[in-house]
Formats: C-alpha cells, sequence, structure tokens
C-alpha cells in the first residue's frame, strides 16, 4: 500500500520553485528538500508546475508545458526519491499528470471548476485543492466532494489568504478548524502565496511581502494547520515568476523545523 501523502498524525510539507526550470535548478532544490525531508515526520512532497496559466501579463514566463515538464519531474523523482506534484488547469491534463506525479493539484481560481474536480478524482491520485482567494472555508465542502466522487480517496484542502481590498490577502485563522470540519479533509497553509500581492509587483507582476512567510505559517500551525505549502528557489530575486513571494532556498529548513516544533507541541 502506498504511503498516505496527507498523513492526519504526521506533519508534512509541499515544497518546490513555482515553476519547473531546468533539471540542474530542479535537483538543487529536491536535494536539499530531501535531505530537510529526512527530519519531518510525514515527509515533503517536491512541487513544481508545468505550465502557470493564470499569470497576470501576458508575456510572463508560464513553464516548459506539459510534456516536457512531465519528463521534468520524472526525473526529479528518480534523482531525489521525493514525491512529486504539479498543478492541472484542464480535465484533459489530468489523466496524463497522474501517470507521472504522485500528487495532483488544482490552482484556486480553478477550485470550482466542476470537470476538472472530477476528472482529478478520477485518476485515483491524490488531490490537493487551493481555496479560492474569495470563498470562505465552508464552500470547499463542494470542492472536496467533487473530487471525491470519482477514484480518490485522499483530498486535501489548502488555505491560501483572502482577498482584502486591492492586492492583499488576509489569513484568518479560523479557517484551519472550519474548513477541516466542512471538508472532513487535512488542512494545509500555503505559507507563500498567503503574502502575494496580486498585480502590485513591478510591471503589474505579482509582489510579495516575504518578510511574512515564518510569522503566518508559525501561527497557522498553531492555528491548526496539518501540513504546509512552501514555495522556494536559490534565488528569488531571478526566478521567472513568484519570487517576492518565496523562501530562499537556504531559509527553508530553518522555517519547516520551527513549523515542527510548533506543530508537535499543539499536538501534543
Amino acid at each position: 500500500m502506498l504511503p498516505a501523502r496527507f498523513p492526519a498524525d504526521a506533519f508534512f510539507v509541499i515544497a518546490g520553485p513555482c515553476v519547473i526550470e531546468d533539471d540542474d535548478l530542479n535537483f538543487r532544490v529536491a536535494d536539499h528538500l530531501a535531505r530537510v525531508a529526512e527530519r519531518v515526520p510525514g515527509g515533503i512532497i517536491f512541487k513544481a508546475s508545468f505550465d502557470k496559466a493564470n499569470r497576470s501579463n501576458l508575456g510572463a514566463a508560464r513553464g516548459p508545458g506539459m510534456d516536457e515538464g512531465l519528463a521534468a519531474l520524472a526525473r526529479v523523482r528518480a534523482h531525489s526519491g521525493l514525491p512529486v506534484l504539479t498543478d492541472v488547469h484542464l480535465p484533459e491534463q489530468c489523466a496524463p499528470a497522474a501517470q507521472v506525479a504522485d500528487v495532483l493539484q488544482i490552482p484556486a481560481f480553478l477550485c470550482r471548476q466542476s470537470d476538472l474536480l472530477a476528472a482529478a478524482g478520477a485518476t485515483g491520485k491524490p488531490v490537493n485543492v487551493k481555496k479560492g482567494q474569495w470563498m470562505h472555508p465552508e464552500g470547499m465542502r463542494g470542492a472536496v466532494a467533487k473530487v471525491r466522487a470519482g477514484k480518490t480517496t485522499e483530498v486535501a484542502v489548502t488555505e491560501r489568504g483572502t482577498f482584502f481590498g486591492y492586492g492583499d490577502l488576509v489569513v484568518d485563522m479560523r479557517s484551519f478548524s472550519r474548513m477541516r470540519a466542512a471538508s472532513q479533509a487535512p488542512v494545509i497553509f500555503d505559507g507563500t502565496h498567503s503574502v502575494q500581492q496580486p498585480g502590485r509587483g513591478e510591471g503589474g507582476s505579482s509582489g510579495g511581502s516575504r518578510e511574512f512567510i515564518a510569522p503566518l505559517t508559525y501561527a497557522a500551525v498553531a492555528a491548526g494547520a496539518d501540513g504546509l505549502f512552501l514555495e522556494t528557489h536559490p534565488d528569488p530575486a531571478h526566478a521567472p515568476s513568484d519570487g517576492p513571494n518565496m523562501l530562499p532556498l537556504e531559509s527553508i529548513g530553518a522555517v519547516i523545523d520551527r513549523a515542527l516544533e510548533i506543530w508537535s507541541l499543539c499536538r501534543r
């Protein structure tokens, strides 16, 4: 039997660069995360997207595409031994992505797309559904039910902040217990996208407040998050996308270690 990707009784992490890059970068990140994973009870899932289909600008970097991207993820798994996760944006992407990825992820903007959710569930692979930035926690009940209507039995939901005015997100710490009760699924905290500032970066791209990633992450774990989602890069300032709200690779281990201490203390 395959191990649970979203264990209820063991702290787990989803981490990696925003978008798939070249093998050197992917392997560097995966090797670092594999070392950190040795002290994470529920393990680390390597994440990277083959396509970022919701960029702010038409010319923004989107990734290598599905065929090349899935091949790169397969190489990451073979190289590092880590399970891998990627986003899917269209129903027809789910089956081929599931041939490679250990976990499929539904982006927040697409969490109400019934055909996409059903197609992801039909693969039988674990699915992580991100909560839309406009939705209340109980609104995720329907999204999870759509996934579970297929073959998938393992579903998680992710809190990534709620729109507040123009260009800012806030995290309601009540969301973790409310969303878990409504969906009957493990709840993950996306510590990096929650500090994103959509459309407020240079040239209309998304900005971010990286300095708030760690404190929000610790607060979310104390408030009941079961696991974490953290994007990371060796050089966030030069990452193709989401650089302002990514953790430097050298910092992610310390953040995860402190979060695990808090998780253990609160679950004791």
